[in-house]
C-alpha cells in the first residue's frame, strides 16, 4: 500500500496540479478485490478537457450540499460484545487487530473507519437473559436504577472501541421499559401512561450512567420499534402520543441536567409508515426531536421522502437492518448499496448501520426462545469459538460507503453528501453517491468521493458481468474509468 506516498505527494503537487484520481477503493462480484486499496497504473487518471461520454455519464454538481454523514456501523447487543469480549481473552492481539480493521479512521489506514454504534439499554433478543436498569416492581423513584444491570463486557468493549476511535459516536435506545411499567413483563406489550415520567426519567438516568462510565452518549431514542409487540423477547408497541410526551418531558430533563446537546430521535421503525408516525410525532413534539430514524423491514427506501418532504430540517438515521444466515454474497451486497448505503443516504439519512456488531457462525447467541431471526440473523462480523474472525457482506458494503465520507484531516470534517446524477446508454447500470470532505485548512484542497455500484450483471436472465466504462464530469473538465461489476470508492481533491 502506499497510502502515506499519496498524501505526500498531493502535498507537494496539490497547488500546482489539476483534478487527478489516485486512490481508489474496490470490492468485486467474485472477491478477487475485497475492500482493497490500490492505484491506477501506469498513471493517475485526469480530469481533462470533455470529450465523448461514456456508456454512462456520471455528473457531479458540487454546488447541491446537503446532509453531513455522521457514518456506519451496527448495534453492539449484548451478544455482540459478549463475543468480542471472549475473542479478546483468547486472542487478544486477533481482538485489536479486529477492532482497528473496523473503527479506526485515520487517513490512509487500511480500516473500515466505522464511527456508529447503536447500543441497547437493556435487554434484546440478542442478550443472555431479560434484564432492564430497575427490575424492581414500582419503583417510581428510581432508586434501584442500576446501570451496572448490563453486563460489564458492553461498557469494556465500548471503551475499547473508543481507544481505537475517538470520534465515535454512540446512540442508545430501549427494546422495551421496564416490565413493571407494563404488565409485568419486557415482552410485548405497552407502556402503562401512568408511567410516562417515570420512564423519561429512566431514560435520563441510563444517559447518566453511560456518563459515570465515561462514555458520552451522542444520540438516544425514545423506543425501538414502537409498532412491533412479539411476546417472545423485548418488546413494546408505543403510539404517537405516548412517544411524544416522552420526548418532551426528556428534551426538558436532559436540558436541566447536561445533555442538552445530545439529540432525541423518534420513531425507529420501518419505511412503510414513513409517512404516518414519525410524521405525526412531528407534529405532536418537533421541538424535542432532532429527527427520525429508519429501519429495512418494511417498505421501500423512497418512501424516506414522505419525511424529509415534510420536515427538510429535520435529521434522518438509518438505523437497523439485519443479514440472514445463508443468503447470497453479491446479491446482498448490490442490495445494501441500492437502499441503505448509496440509497437511504441519497434519501437524506446522516448514518447506515446494521444490526448485530458481531455473531457467531450461527447467528447465536440468541435470546432464549426468542423468535426474531427466522432462519437466523447474521452479524457484520463472525466470531469463531477457536479465537478466529471473518467479516461478512454487511462489512464490504458499509466499508465502501464509509472510506468516501470519513475526515481527511485529524478532528476535521466529516463528508456531506452532494449532487450526483447519472446518464448515458447504461444510465441504469451504475447507483453512485457523491461527498465531498472538507479541510481543517482553508489553503487544502477539499477532497471529492464518489461510490459506485456496477450491478450490470444480467443476474436475472443469464449470467454475464459487465464492466461499464464511464465519465466523470465535474467542474468543467472530464475523466474516464472503467468500473468492474462491484463497489468502487474513489476520490480526488479540488479547491473548495
Amino acid at each position: 500500500m502506499r497510502l502515506a506516498s499519496t498524501v505526500v505527494l498531493f502535498a507537494t503537487l496539490g497547488t500546482v496540479a489539476c483534478q487527478q484520481i489516485y486512490d481508489i477503493w474496490q470490492t468485486t462480484w467474485d472477491r478477487e478485490k475485497l475492500f482493497t486499496y490500490f492505484q491506477p497504473t501506469p498513471d493517475p487518471i485526469n480530469f481533462v478537457t470533455p470529450g465523448t461520454i461514456g456508456s454512462a455519464d456520471i455528473v457531479i454538481d458540487d454546488s447541491a450540499v446537503y446532509q453531513t454523514i455522521y457514518g456506519f456501523g451496527a448495534a453492539l447487543t449484548d451478544s455482540s460484545a459478549s463475543l468480542l469480549n471472549n475473542l479478546k481473552s483468547q486472542n487478544p492481539t486477533s481482538y485489536w487487530k479486529l477492532l482497528d480493521y473496523l473503527f479506526n479512521v485515520t487517513d490512509g489506514s487500511n480500516s473500515a473507519g466505522f464511527s456508529y454504534i447503536r447500543v441497547p439499554l437493556g435487554a434484546t433478543d440478542f442478550s443472555a437473559t431479560t434484564y432492564s436498569y430497575d427490575d424492581t416492581s414500582g419503583d417510581v423513584n428510581l432508586n434501584d436504577f442500576n446501570i451496572g444491570a448490563a453486563p460489564s463486557y458492553v461498557f469494556s468493549t465500548l471503551k475499547d472501541i473508543l481507544s481505537i476511535n475517538q470520534w465515535l459516536r454512540v446512540h442508545v435506545v430501549p427494546w422495551s421499559p421496564p416490565g413493571w411499567m407494563k404488565s409485568g413483563t419486557m415482552d410485548g406489550g405497552s407502556l402503562n401512561t401512568a408511567y410516562i415520567s417515570i420512564m423519561a426519567n429512566y431514560l435520563l438516568k441510563s444517559l447518566q450512567g453511560f456518563s459515570s462510565e465515561g462514555i458520552p452518549i451522542y444520540a438516544i431514542a425514545i423506543q425501538n420499534e414502537p409498532e412491533n409487540s412479539n411476546p417472545t423477547y423485548p418488546s413494546c408497541t408505543m403510539p404517537v402520543s405516548v412517544e411524544a410526551q416522552i420526548g418532551i418531558a426528556l428534551r426538558s430533563l436532559m436540558n436541566s441536567n447536561g445533555f442538552s446537546s445530545t439529540k432525541i430521535i423518534g420513531y425507529e421503525h420501518n419505511w412503510s409508515d414513513a409517512a404516518n408516525y414519525p410524521v405525526q410525532l412531528m407534529q405532536q413534539a418537533g421541538n424535542a426531536f432532532d429527527g427520525v430514524a429508519f429501519h429495512c423491514y418494511g417498505g421501500t427506501v423512497s418512501e424516506q421522502a414522505s419525511f424529509t418532504s415534510q420536515y427538510p430540517s429535520k435529521e434522518v438515521f438509518f438505523t437497523e437492518c439485519s443479514g440472514t444466515i445463508g443468503s447470497d454474497w453479491w446479491s446482498d451486497i448490490k442490495w445494501y448499496m441500492d437502499n441503505l448505503f448509496i440509497g437511504s443516504i441519497n434519501y437524506g439519512s446522516s448514518t447506515g448501520l446494521m444490526w448485530n456488531l458481531a455473531l457467531d457462525s450461527t447467528g447465536s447467541p440468541e435470546l432464549p426462545g426468542s423468535n426474531s431471526c427466522g432462519g437466523g440473523c447474521r452479524g457484520v462480523v463472525q466470531i469463531n469459538s477457536d479465537g478466529t474472525w471473518s467479516v461478512n457482506q454487511e462489512f464490504y458494503a458499509m466499508a465502501q460507503a464509509s472510506k468516501a465520507i470519513l475526515p481527511r484531516d485529524h478532528g476535521g470534517p466529516w463528508g456531506q453528501r452532494i449532487g450526483v446524477s447519472v446518464g448515458g446508454n447504461l444510465d441504469w447500470a451504475l447507483v453512485v453517491g457523491a461527498y465531498v470532505t472538507g479541510r481543517v485548512s482553508s489553503t487544502d484542497w477539499n477532497r471529492y468521493s464518489i461510490v459506485v455500484l456496477n450491478w450490470d450483471d444480467s443476474s436475472s436472465t443469464t449470467w454475464n458481468p459487465q464492466p461499464v466504462t464511464a465519465t466523470i464530469e465535474f467542474r468543467g473538465v472530464q475523466a474516464t474509468y472503467t468500473f468492474p461489476v462491484g463497489v468502487t470508492t474513489l476520490w480526488w481533491y479540488a479547491t473548495p
